[in-house]
């Protein structure tokens, strides 16, 4: 094979082609390309002759027609080299048959990680048991995904005479499972009562209450849709009963927040690089905030490959099914344990001009529930328990829309349903090394409006608790600040989550803190108060409680685990306006009421965790004891105490 050159004229030169050994460009070829040459030269001809007769005009739709012309005549068909030809049967082939050449590409990758799965597995099945779970969570929805895809309609079939007898029967049918229902929690009540001591009824009065406090005020107390209500608070229970009564759930989450810190240390080795070796000696500035950059630039990279998407429907799904809410709202509270409060809206944002009031309620309640994953890290960091955090932040969403449905029913018919065909916002990004960029870029708002913040209401709550000391140094009580104002305001509501009376005061100032100011504060307060309760020590110096019992520290977990608070207020209202202008009356007249339902959902979440909380899984036998002999009502019959002293005497 040789390459040959075309021929040149004053047009310019043309590409070089492939030509076969041996092979010509025949006649015809020849002469199209001399035909094109001579009208070229004829074009241009003309061309001078306008311009040279005294420059009057040059006529321009004559030289793109001519142009046009020579160029289709430039492109005559020309003989194709042998890998010319080659390559395009190899495109044409790839063409006709792209889809078995995928599923054969599919199929060599799934046999090779199935291999490295039973050789892993092999070798030592204990220290592979995560992947293992991971590669059956996997196959399980992959299998799902397809029969629903291919065979949705048929499944559906299968289904209806099911649910039209339900139906049918539903009348009848749902106050036995009322009645089951009740008098399941009667003899639940009973026997556990029996078994952990009388403490855990406080925490099932405070759920009531607070069940009551929403239907007294809620918008239309008529038109309550309990099974909403219910369904969302059964599930709350349900996961927490899973979670911190088994074993098997505890383990499992506490072996997640295991591998988050250890995910989260990863960060360390950027901050170090960037700020040097002793960055640790500004904790917050420089350990704290890059674990909020790193986990925004890992969460944007999930979402660019679709994970986030996908896990997002699957909850939302399960809520919808379960509790009846709408796609919509369903989506954004199953987003709200992954993501923030302006950021969950946005997987819904076509579908945000149609929704209903009620609907926009629940959105905004789910948002002030829950906290982000960016900032979950950073309140690891602080030393809080990471399977808490996880567990409350998947407890607070079903139990968001429950209480925004009791407190803000649905009287309008929503227009968004599945039938629509509900889709999710995808990533903009269109690589991984864009979508990693921009994550990080995202961050710096947020570590900067976490720093700034924490700045200003820092030094505003040192300057208020100065003139409440000045003041209450008029009437000789010099120790009023706002955390006791705070403590006193919330100390029945923190008792009546299942906090100890002594620990109420603290845990009423811990919650003032997360109200008016931010969760942030009450989190670093919090953790202080746990570093002194690890380090030992006295609990009580000039009368001030130096830390509190392990219950009351896990309740206070639960309870300050949302974004409820005057300063998100402001956010909600700008970032959902923002996203949808139409509907900006509707988000200022109903955002006080989501902060406030809100601040009830984590109550909820924090009284179900009172209920269910078994101290014997998490504490050393000496604190326990030591607990134990502060609690009136420690129940005679427990083998705490014996089990505790066995492992201590041996």
């Amino acid at each position: 094979m040789e390459l040959k050159e075309t021929n040149r004229d004053s047009s310019g030169v043309h590409n070089l082609a492939f030509q076969n050994d041996g092979e010509s460009v025949d006649a015809t070829n020849l002469k199209g390309l001399g035909d094109s040459s001579q009208k070229i030269k004829n074009s241009q001809n003309k061309r001078t002759g306008h311009t040279n007769q005294g420059d009057e005009y040059i006529d321009i739709e004559s030289d793109l027609v001519e142009n046009k012309c020579a160029s289709v005549d430039d492109e005559q068909p020309r003989l194709k080299g042998h890998l010319e030809k080659n390559y395009d049967k190899i495109c044409e082939f790839y063409k006709k048959h792209e889809i078995r050449i995928r599923y054969v590409i599919y199929g060599i990758l799934m046999t090779a990680y199935l291999a490295v799965v039973f050789a892993a597995c092999s070798l030592n099945f204990r220290r592979a048991l995560p992947l293992f779970v991971i590669t059956v969570m996997a196959t399980f929805f992959i299998c799902w995904d397809f029969l629903i895809a291919k065979y949705e309609e048929k499944i559906t079939a299968f289904f209806s005479p099911g649910e039209r007898y339900l139906k049918k029967q539903w009348f009848w049918l749902k106050w036995v499972l009322y009645a089951a229902l009740i008098i399941t929690i009667i003899c639940w009540l009973i026997f556990d009562t029996m078994e952990q001591g009388s403490r855990q009824l406080i925490s099932f009065g405070g759920l009531v209450m607070y069940v009551l406090l929403m239907l007294i005020f809620s918008k239309y107390p008529t038109r309550v849709a309990w099974r909403t209500v219910l369904s969302g608070i059964g599930m709350q229970f349900i996961f927490g009963l899973l979670i911190l009564r088994t074993k098997v759930g505890f383990d499992v989450f506490s072996w997640l927040g295991i591998q988050i810190q250890t995910f989260l240390e990863y960060s360390d080795t950027g901050a170090k690089f960037v700020f040097g070796e002793k960055y640790q000696d500004h904790f917050f500035a420089f350990k704290v905030l890059p674990i909020v950059v790193f986990f925004s630039t890992v969460m944007s990279i999930l979402y660019h490959i679709g994970f986030m998407q996908w896990l997002i429907g699957k909850v939302g799904w399960i809520m919808h099914i379960f509790m009846g809410t709408t796609p919509a709202e369903s989506l954004v509270a199953a987003g709200n344990i992954f993501v923030g409060q302006t950021e969950s809206p946005l997987l819904v944002r076509p579908y945000l001009p149609y929704i209903t009031k009620s609907e926009l309620h629940a959105i905004m309640t789910a948002g002030f529930s829950t906290i982000a994953g960016s900032v979950l890290g950073a309140y690891i960091s602080f030393g809080i328990s990471s399977s808490h955090l996880l567990t409350a932040s998947v407890m607070s969403a079903p139990a968001s829309l429950a209480i925004s449905k009791l407190f803000w029913p649905e009287t309008e018919k929503p227009l968004v349903t599945l039938r629509n065909g509900l889709q999710m916002a995808k990533s903009e990004s269109k690589n991984l090394l864009e979508a990693a960029s921009q994550g990080a870029s995202t961050s710096i708002t947020l570590v900067a409006n976490i720093a700034v913040n924490l700045i200003s209401f820092l030094a505003l709550l040192t300057f208020l608790d100065s003139v409440l000391s000045w003041l209450g140094s008029l009437f000789d009580y010099p120790q009023l600040n706002f955390e006791n104002i705070c403590a006193y305001g919330f100390m029945p509501f923190s008792f009546m989550m299942g906090v100890d009376w002594e620990d109420s005061f603290i845990v009423g100032g811990l919650l003032g803190y997360k109200t008016f100011f931010n969760e942030f504060l009450a989190y670093e307060r919090l953790s202080k108060l746990i570093h002194n309760r690890e380090k030992g020590g006295s609990m009580y110096i000039n009368g001030v409680k130096q830390y509190m019992t392990v219950r009351s520290e896990v309740i206070a977990t639960y309870a300050l685990c949302g974004f409820a608070n005057f300063g998100s207020l402001g956010l909600v209202i700008g970032g959902l306006t923002s996203i949808a202008p139409s509907k900006q009356k509707e988000i200022a007249d109903g955002a006080f009421r989501a902060m406030i339902a809100g601040t009830v959902t984590c109550f909820m979440t924090a009284c179900v965790a009172g209920m269910l909380m078994v101290p014997g899984l998490e504490i050393p036998c000496h604190i326990f004891l030591g607990n134990a002999s502060n609690f009136t009502d420690f129940p005679v019959k427990s083998i705490k105490v014996v089990e505790c002293c066995q492992r201590l005497f041996t």
